[in-house]
């Protein structure tokens, strides 16, 4: 059987119509093909010089300034936000504003990434002199070390000379693909070496669902003002109606009591379901006993200070709804309710699924 010939070829002057919708899905499979092939190789021939380049930018006393045109300079403003989200001050230069006066951004302690796949660009080559005075290190991302750019750099990480993708062999695809995940590799081992750490991604991400899983569980559970709270002495009517409410208590119920013992230590939780269960098995005269003979001793706790994701995954992992968050004596100083973390779940985590509907 012989194997089906590739839609395009990138010598061809004009490509061929893609006719079917096969045609095209396998056109679209081949761009992929393509550019993966382009990142093995990297993966493989990557030098000491992207080591290099991670040093110098993880050890500058100033800022990571990332100029470049056209494509490079999309991927260069792309490679800001992940310096500057991963722990290192970073900016972006634009050529052509640079040679009308926005070179005054660029201090002495800066180090700048120039990026260009054909290492001559005009635009870029027009402001090497006044950066190489300007910056202590000028660090090129460029196709190959025989090239202007490569020439006047003081490190120079090179992305390898790759056929682009698309079917006239123009469009920049490999070649920024390449750019990109160099600039990445080199950001990443900077963030690295510079210690980066979980708390100082979520301190840097403070809004939407990643940056909230990466605070801490004080940020969402709710304090003692707004859970029930009993003795775990209390008889189970007592507790259950009115429920024994915390001083103060103004928010919504939880769907469950947090019960503690003389100490103030937590001894056990009693949910709505532990009571719908006794109910439904016509075991009214508990009522009137201690709730410490019905209630749920061995409980899923987490202690204050955990990040929020970790309690969001035992929700998740151990089909709760409510996890008590403790002080360092045992004691409860919140609960993290369910409803409360729905919008912050992970698919895999399809805690909506889980519980569709709870007793009020």
């Amino acid at each position: 059987m012989t194997e089906p010939q590739p839609v395009h070829s990138p010598s061809a002057a004009t490509p061929r119509p893609l006719e079917t919708a096969l045609e095209r899905l396998r056109y679209a499979r081949e761009i992929v093909r393509s550019e993966a092939d382009v990142l093995q190789t990297i993966s493989k021939t990557l030098s000491m010089d992207a080591v290099r380049a991670a040093e110098i930018s993880a050890e500058a006393k100033g800022l990571v300034v990332v100029t470049g045109i056209g494509k490079a300079g999309l991927i260069g403003r792309k490679l800001v936000a992940t310096l500057a989200s991963t722990g290192t001050p970073a900016q972006f230069l634009h050529p052509s504003e640079a040679i009308h006066g926005d070179l005054g951004m660029v201090r002495q302690d800066d180090v700048v990434w120039a990026l260009s796949n054909s290492g001559r660009s005009d635009e870029i080559l027009q402001i090497l002199p006044a950066l190489r005075q300007q910056a202590s290190y000028l660090i090129a991302l460029t196709s190959a070390d025989d090239n202007p750019l490569a020439a006047a750099s003081d490190c120079v990480v090179c992305l390898g000379k790759h056929d682009e993708a698309c079917s006239l062999g123009l469009a920049p695809s490999c070649s920024t693909t390449a750019m990109l995940a160099v600039g990445d590799a080199i950001a990443l081992l900077a963030s690295q070496l510079r210690g980066f750490s979980r708390h100082d991604f979520a301190r840097y991400h403070p809004g939407g669902s990643l940056g909230k899983k990466l605070t801490k569980v004080e940020q969402l559970m709710r304090p003692l003002s707004e859970c029930r709270i009993a003795t775990a002495t209390s008889t189970v009517r007592e507790t259950i109606a009115p429920s024994v409410p915390h001083p103060n208590q103004t928010a919504r119920r939880t769907g469950a009591v947090m019960l503690v013992d003389a100490d103030g230590r937590l001894a056990g939780l009693f949910t709505d379901s532990d009571l719908a269960r006794m109910l439904q098995r016509r075991h009214d005269n508990l009522l009137d006993g201690p709730i410490e003979e019905v209630m749920t001793k061995q409980v899923q706790t987490v202690q204050s200070g955990t990040l929020l994701g970790e309690a969001i995954s035992l929700l998740a992992g151990r089909k709760i709804s409510e996890l008590p968050v403790l002080d360092p004596s045992g004691r409860p100083v919140g609960l993290l309710d369910i409803t409360d973390v729905v919008s912050l779940s992970e698919p895999q985590h399809n805690v909506v699924a889980m519980y569709p509907s709870r007793p009020q």
